[in-house]
């Protein structure tokens, strides 16, 4: 066999063994996953907005990281879905509207402070350190999670096609939350227990 053929087969050989340790890594992600998302207050909801972070996720902190991560993303994105749908709104709708903006982009900052926390939390044995940054974790995401609430509780009063639409939207988001909230209390070793179930908008 020629070095060129060699180098090749060794090449080929590296790369099978790269894609098999791909493969496992990923199948251990979805796994720890399902297994944690059993537990969530919307488990098939957990699922399938985590299962897209496949091999990404490994450990309790990657699962907090992601289901923050993956909230504030929704949550970003209806921020920008209110600005546009205020436009469209009756005069009634849009003052409903208006105060969802506004607690929805609290929502959007919260999060947003969740997700920095979560990517700089202390290790080693500074617990003391740890449980602060965890609390504001928590403080926070409670915080977001309330907004989204009582942006979903001002249209109750309110009717037409735009309701609809928003309700969903902002449904989604705090049952998104509200799993998020789960995996941070399991990350801090507290009481795993999410808040009250949603009603189907």
């Amino acid at each position: 066999m020629t070095f060129h053929s060699l180098r090749l087969l060794l090449l080929l050989l590296l790369s099978l063994c790269l894609s098999a340790a791909a493969h496992d890594g990923a199948a251990v992600s979805q796994d720890l996953i399902r297994s944690s998302c059993l537990q969530a207050s919307y488990p098939n909801l957990c699922i399938r907005t985590l299962s897209s972070y496949g091999g990404a996720v490994n450990t309790s902190q990657d699962l907090a990281q992601a289901a923050i991560s993956i909230s504030l993303s929704l949550a970003r994105d209806l921020s920008r879905y209110l600005s546009d749908a205020r436009r469209q709104a009756s005069r009634r709708q849009r003052a409903a509207v208006n105060d969802c903006v506004d607690q929805i982009g609290d929502s959007v900052e919260e999060l947003s402070n969740t997700l920095s926390v979560l990517r700089h939390l202390p290790c080693g044995s500074d617990r003391r350190a740890f449980r602060l940054q965890m609390g504001n974790a928590k403080t926070w995401v409670s915080a977001a999670l309330t907004n989204e609430y009582t942006c979903l509780d001002g249209f109750k009063e309110v009717e037409g096609e735009v309701k609809l639409d928003v309700k969903k939207r902002i449904s989604k988001v705090a049952k998104v939350t509200s799993n998020a909230l789960f995996f941070i209390n399991r990350l801090d070793g507290g009481n795993p227990a999410g808040r009250k179930k949603l009603a189907a908008p």
